[in-house]
């Protein structure tokens, strides 16, 4: 079987533009048998039920071929990234950069996709840094107060309680109405 993983970091993002891109890398290689695998609103971490489903996948040897819009959508970390493509490679797997134009089996693969999550990890890193300088510059003006108080959507101690019960964050996320990320945080 074939995997297509996709990824969007936010809400106001869509994976049409990802789809459509590797569903025509796969009719291009006449690739058939495929099963999708979508997350949305991620954050910077592999605990996406879409990404776990695809482990579960992978693990089961349900999987043959991993193929992705670009290989930061599998990871933004260097050390997930190349450690989850490390362990896909040594199972057998193909993984493919559909946009990157690149198969990342074999040593040469494994070298190009460290230096990739490498640069993905440092634009992640600077796009904190440029957020972080313009909330302190709107600080010192005065334009930023951050959250109003009493403004989050759920309460955050039922989020914990029901972690306590054993709930996975997705569940949690549709229980209260609010993305996994707020769950995560809720729960820190």
């Amino acid at each position: 079987m074939i995997a297509a993983y996709i990824r969007v970091s936010t809400t106001g993002q869509n994976e049409a533009g990802q789809k459509r891109e590797i569903e025509r890398w796969l009719r291009g290689n006449g690739m058939e048998d495929v099963k999708w695998y979508i997350d949305r609103e991620t954050g910077d971490h592999l605990q996406r039920s879409g990404f776990e489903e695809l482990q579960r996948d992978v693990f089961n040897g349900e999987v043959k071929n991993v193929v992705a819009w670009k290989l930061d959508r599998l990871s933004r970390s260097l050390r997930d990234g190349i450690n989850t493509l490390c362990d896909w490679c040594d199972r057998g797997l193909r993984v493919v950069s559909v946009t990157q134009q690149i198969d990342f089996n074999g040593t040469v693969g494994k070298m190009i996709a460290s230096v990739l999550f490498a640069v993905a990890e440092m634009e992640q890193e600077t796009r904190r840094d440029r957020q972080a300088a313009g909330i302190a510059v709107a600080k010192e003006e005065g334009k930023y107060r951050g959250r109003k108080p009493g403004s989050t959507v759920a309460k955050p101690e039922r989020a914990r309680e029901l972690r306590k019960q054993g709930l996975k964050d997705a569940e949690i996320a549709k229980a209260l109405g609010v993305s996994r990320r707020t769950v995560i945080r809720y729960c820190k």
